[in-house]
């Protein structure tokens, strides 16, 4: 996919939302591996901007890409027009991704402390003024996550309007307020409010957990399709089994088999993109793999404890051994 346009691509848009330290390359890699040859567009997760114009190594670093992740939306933060643009510029002349995501929707106290995420939506002018100067040194499409607003969930419909003049190509909305954070339920008919009121495309985001709540969410916000988020944690197959479930299949049950499979495949790819001293960073996707699942929990110490690749590695082919 060479140009990503946002306004013709295939119906419903199915995607996977930028995560703070979980959406990295290892991981987009490993959701493309498990869905097969569908395009499914990445959204990796937030740098900040400043980072990247200091010229931080690890900034940079993440915000490196695979072409097997392809086609790829970087997602970046920052409060400066100036800075954002920048950022973008430098981003784009080194890896080159499809898109470029600015994130006005985190809700985590020390990223709205300093004005970034979702305390943008309070400055509506500003935030215009960082997709206007990020338009003026990239050609690629600009897209902008939002929550319904600070406390008032109407407060989205307003500001969509805004990002939309300012020349945004793709709004997603997440059905809660900042002041909700991650609590309560995400309101899917709110989100559909915001895409009545503009042209541009919108994708749904926010408590679609489970594949077959996928078009369930399109179905009631009437968007143009979803960003998973949490539901890809743990679960790189749900784009998978939207898809058998879009051509009326019934997905097959994932077994522990092609759990470790995948889990293992994911730690290689880990291992290569952080070295052999970040099994601990690793620890944080094997309680999302193993989430749930009574059989594994006599295993679930040991799994937050290994330090080494074989010390992983032996815990998950013990798990298989004592089935």
């Amino acid at each position: 996919m060479a140009i990503l346009d946002w306004k013709t691509l295939p119906r419903p848009i199915v995607a996977l939302s930028p995560m703070a330290d979980m959406t990295d390359s290892a991981f987009c890699r490993v959701v493309k591996a498990v869905t097969g040859e569908t395009p499914l567009i990445m959204f990796r997760e937030m740098v900040s901007s400043e980072a990247v114009i200091r010229g931080n190594d690890k900034t940079l670093g993440m915000a490196a890409i695979h072409d097997d992740e392809r086609p790829l939306v970087q997602q970046l933060f920052g409060s400066d027009p100036a800075t954002m643009a920048e950022a973008t510029r430098i981003i784009e002349a080194e890896h080159h991704p499809e898109g470029f995501d600015v994130n006005m929707g985190c809700p985590v106290y020390k990223i709205v402390s300093n004005f970034n995420g979702a305390a943008l939506m309070k400055e509506p002018e500003r935030a215009a003024a960082i997709v206007k100067a990020m338009r003026s040194v990239t050609s690629v499409p600009i897209s902008v996550k939002i929550r319904l607003g600070w406390s008032d969930p109407t407060d989205a419909i307003t500001f969509a309007k805004v990002l939309e003049d300012a020349g945004v190509d793709l709004l997603t909305v997440h059905g809660r307020t900042r002041m909700q954070g991650y609590s309560g339920v995400a309101d899917w008919e709110a989100v559909g409010k915001v895409k009545q009121a503009v042209s541009i495309p919108v994708l749904c985001n926010g408590d679609v957990h489970k594949a077959e709540l996928i078009q369930t969410a399109i179905d009631i916000s009437s968007c143009d399709g979803v960003l998973i988020a949490r539901g890809a944690l743990g679960n790189p197959w749900i784009f998978k089994q939207f898809k058998e479930i879009a051509a009326g299949k019934t997905p097959e049950p994932v077994t522990l088999k092609e759990r470790i499979r995948v889990v293992k495949m994911h730690l290689a790819l880990h291992l290569e993109q952080y070295g052999p001293e970040s099994v601990t960073t690793f620890r944080k996707h094997m309680s999302w793999y193993f989430k749930g699942l009574p059989h594994v929990k006599s295993h679930r110490e040991k799994m937050m404890t290994v330090k080494t690749r074989e010390e992983i590695e032996a815990v998950l082919d013990e798990i298989l051994v004592t089935l």
